[in-house]
C-alpha cells in the first residue's frame, strides 16, 4: 500500500498548508481508530510527513470485535511503515453516559501516550460534518458564543502538558475523507453506535443528511463565531488587568460602562483568581450576574458578592450555629 497513490497533488499540498500551519514542524501523532476519517488522516498525515509519523488506537472494550479492529489498524500502519501502539481501557460508568465516559478514557490514553513518546502534536480526524453536528447539537442545547464556536482547530491537550491537540481536518468533508480511503484501496471499520438514534449525534447527522443545513456553510459559521470567541476572550483579558483589583481574600471588579458579556466574562475571570481551581456552573454564574445587576447581595460558593458600580466580592462570614 502507497499512501501516495491515493493522493492528488492538490489535497497533499492542501493538508500540507493546513498541518503546517497547526503544527509548523517536527514529530506527529494520529489517533486512528479505522474509521474511514481517521484512516484518511493516517495517510495524509504519512503524506505530508513521512518518518515523523506515529498512530495510536484506543480499544474501549466495548464491543467484541474492538479488539481485532485495533488490529486492522495496527497492520494497516505496518504496511505504512508507521509505529502504532493499541490503548487498552476501561470505561467507567458516568451519568453523562456510555459516550462521555468512552470519550474521557480515550482521551486520557491518548495523553499518556503522547506524553510518553513526547510527542508535540496529537492530530485528530474531526471534519467539517463533525463541526456541523456538535453546534447543531449544542445549538439544541442553547449554548453560548463559545459552544457555538464548535471543535477548536487545536488547543493544549489538558491530558498532556505540553501536548497540542490538532484538527487540520476541519475544512474537510466526510465524502471527500470516504473517497480518500477507497482509492487507497482500504475498507475502514464501521462503529454501529454512529448511527444508533439514541445519540444526539446522530439525529443531528440525519438532519444534514437531508441537505439543509448544509454542513460546510455551518462549519464555515462555526469558524465565523470562534473568530469572534477569540476577540472577545482577547478583550476580556484587558479589561481584568485593567478592572479586577485583587487585597487577599477580598476582589474588586469596576463594571461600568460594561455590557452584559462582559461583566459575565470578568465575574469568572474575577473568581479565576480569587479561588484558582473553583468550578463554575454556567447557571449558577448567570444567576450571580442578574442579583448583581439588580444590585442584590449575593452568595456563591462561600462568597459574598456585593453589587455598586464595582462589585465586591470576598469571603463570606461563617455561619453561627444554635
Amino acid at each position: 500500500m502507497d499512501a501516495r497513490t491515493a493522493l492528488t497533488a492538490d489535497r497533499r499540498a492542501r493538508f500540507e498548508a493546513a498541518l503546517d500551519a497547526l503544527a509548523p514542524a517536527g514529530g506527529i501523532g494520529v489517533a486512528v481508530s479505522g474509521g474511514p476519517d481517521s484512516l484518511a488522516l493516517l495517510l495524509l498525515a504519512e503524506a505530508a510527513r513521512p518518518g515523523l509519523v506515529s498512530a495510536a488506537t484506543v480499544d474501549h472494550g466495548l464491543r467484541p470485535e474492538a479488539t481485532d479492529e485495533a488490529s486492522m489498524v495496527s497492520e494497516t500502519c505496518r504496511t505504512l511503515a508507521i509505529p502504532h501502539a493499541i490503548l487498552r481501557v476501561t470505561v467507567a460508568d458516568d451519568p453523562a453516559g456510555v459516550q462521555a465516559a468512552a470519550r474521557k478514557a480515550r482521551y486520557a490514553a491518548l495523553g499518556l501516550w503522547a506524553g510518553q513518546q513526547e510527542i508535540g502534536a496529537l492530530l485528530t480526524a474531526h471534519h467539517a460534518d463533525d463541526q456541523a453536528e456538535t453546534v447543531l447539537m449544542r445549538l439544541a442545547r442553547g449554548a453560548g458564543l463559545s459552544g457555538l464556536a464548535g471543535i477548536r482547530r487545536s488547543r493544549p491537550f489538558s491530558e498532556a502538558p505540553g501536548v497540542t491537540l490538532i484538527r487540520p481536518l476541519l475544512d474537510w468533508t466526510k465524502a471527500e475523507l470516504e473517497e480518500l480511503v477507497a482509492a487507497a484501496g482500504i475498507e475502514p471499520i464501521r462503529d454501529p453506535s454512529n448511527t444508533d438514534p439514541r445519540y444526539d449525534r446522530t439525529r443531528a447527522r440525519a438532519l444534514l443528511a437531508g441537505g439543509w443545513p448544509e454542513a460546510a456553510r455551518v462549519a464555515a459559521a462555526a469558524d465565523h463565531l470562534a473568530e469572534s470567541e477569540e476577540a472577545l476572550v482577547w478583550i476580556a483579558q484587558k479589561l481584568a488587568d485593567e478592572r479586577i483589583r485583587m487585597d487577599g481574600e477580598t476582589a474588586t471588579l469596576d463594571v461600568s460602562g460594561l455590557p452584559r458579556e462582559l461583566r459575565r466574562r470578568l465575574l469568572l475571570a474575577l473568581f479565576a483568581r480569587l479561588a484558582p481551581g473553583m468550578e463554575m456552573r454556567g447557571d449558577a454564574v448567570d444567576r450571580l450576574l442578574q442579583s448583581l445587576d439588580a444590585q442584590t447581595v449575593a452568595t456563591l460558593s462561600g462568597f459574598r458578592c456585593a453589587p455598586s458600580p464595582i462589585w465586591r466580592v470576598s469571603r463570606a462570614a461563617p455561619r453561627r450555629s444554635g
